[in-house]
């Protein structure tokens, strides 16, 4: 297999990309592999079982904001170049990140490198199973690492809070769009997490993020992405703020339009993990 032209370092890449780059001195790899508690799967001793050669394993629930009560918010700078640079992974890295579901968690740390200002990332297109799939080489020892210098500039823009998603909502000035599944968006399913509400936030649309995937859980090509977006009545001349369970799918919905040519959109980090939670923000079912 040949890498694809469709094949782009800044937000997605094939497997036979990967497979091709995968001994350049300045590529690294992230396993960024992560489970709803009902899913019964332990990540950390999946990556040590088996994980593509020279994958370090990046901790979604511990590389967060640890002040906070929400679950996997954004980390503080200060604490995300601490664990890069445990990792070797630094200024100058061209970085690849996959999970075991396909594509599922891996795009939460596209989303994070980027809101800190790194743009040399992309997701692994159809992630473990599809390398997997392909019979490519897996490892399980950990790589050596080597400390490297990093730097970031964080990117306020791509992240919205509680407050500017009400504001947002209220005024109608930006499209919000929500990852979750259609029976969740409507308050017909419950919540995984106990003591949130159902429904949605108030003029919020629904674009479930495994409607972008083909049936390998690699992502639909940029025109049936557009589409999807079109037919959920999202208006892609207006910004977006995307949102989920707990904002790890809300990257994927940021990584779809990323892919479409749509730059001006952030993601809510609490997503319904906090708005579900409190009583006086607004809830639409239906």
């Amino acid at each position: 297999m040949t890498p694809s032209p469709n094949d782009d370092p800044k937000t997605l890449v094939s497997t036979a990309w990967l497979a091709a780059h995968l001994k350049d001195p300045d590529l690294r790899v992230l396993d960024a592999s992560w489970f709803l508690p009902d899913m019964a799967r332990d990540a950390q001793a999946e990556y040590a079982a088996g994980h593509i050669p020279g994958a370090r394993f990046f901790d979604i629930d511990e590389i967060t904001d640890s002040r906070s009560a929400l679950p996997h918010m954004a980390p503080a700078p200060e604490k995300f170049i601490s664990r890069m640079r445990a990792m070797g992974i630094g200024d100058g890295h061209q970085v690849v990140v996959y999970d075991a579901l396909g594509l599922f968690s891996a795009a939460r740390v596209w989303w994070t490198f980027r809101l800190m200002g790194k743009t040399d990332i992309a997701v692994l297109d159809g992630g473990l199973p599809k390398w997997r799939a392909e019979g490519r080489e897996l490892e399980d020892m950990p790589p050596m690492v080597r400390d490297r210098h990093m730097t970031t500039a964080r990117q306020n823009h791509l992240v919205k809070d509680v407050t500017q998603v009400a504001h947002a909502a209220k005024l109608g000035e930006a499209e919000i769009i929500d990852a979750r599944a259609a029976a969740r968006f409507r308050g017909e399913a419950p919540e995984p997490r106990p003591g949130l509400r159902a429904g949605h936030i108030p003029g919020s649309k629904n674009v479930p993020f495994a409607s972008l995937l083909n049936a390998d859980a690699t992502m639909k090509p940029p025109a049936e992405l557009r589409a999807i977006f079109e037919a959920a009545h999202v208006d892609l001349t207006k910004p977006a703020i995307t949102s989920c369970g707990s904002g790890v799918t809300a990257a994927v919905l940021s990584l779809a339009l990323e892919r479409i040519g749509h730059r001006n959109h952030a993601l809510y980090d609490g997503s319904w993990a906090e708005w579900g939670m409190y009583d006086d923000l607004a809830v639409e079912k239906g």
